[in-house]
């Protein structure tokens, strides 16, 4: 599907986007991939050595959830920036209640479009985001920029 700049208007929302249930395995193989191994998001006895209740996911891990679900409407070629903001923790759900917290630890992104305007010869959005867990706690702000024929 090819987003037309022409029909775009600020305030439109963009398509909203809800990640799989964010999970332990999830979580090392981020950080695998990463390089990333930070006690916090793994080890449950550092977890527990420094008072928190489990381990947290790593801020990037959820920074990419956003950038699909922007790529998943705004084809990557045309992205021109992409920032965010964090805001709070998101911890995995728990295998062993899996079926009680089914959509917990789930990510939704939503957003609008918050500009229009012309840079360097081409027609661009500004797109403001927002990811929320399933209770609504807000855990990363930011904005994306799209070049759009």
């Amino acid at each position: 599907m090819t987003i037309n700049f022409d029909a775009m208007n600020v305030g439109d929302a963009i398509p909203v986007y809800t990640s799989a249930p964010i999970t332990r395995t999830q979580l090392v193989r981020y950080a695998g991939a990463s390089g990333d191994f930070n006690p916090l998001h793994h080890d449950e006895s550092f977890i527990r050595a420094i008072g928190m209740d489990t381990v947290i996911a790593h801020g990037m891990f959820i920074m990419g959830i956003a950038g699909e679900a922007i790529t998943s409407w705004i084809d990557n070629k045309n992205l021109r920036k992409f920032s965010v903001h964090f805001l709070s923790m998101t911890q995995p759900v728990n295998l062993d209640d899996f079926e009680q917290t089914k959509g917990r630890a789930t990510i939704t992104i939503s957003g609008k479009v918050a500009e229009k305007y012309e840079e360097n010869g081409e027609r661009r959005i500004r797109c403001d985001i927002m990811a929320r867990d399933a209770q609504g706690s807000r855990k990363l702000k930011g904005f994306f920029i799209a070049a759009l024929p």
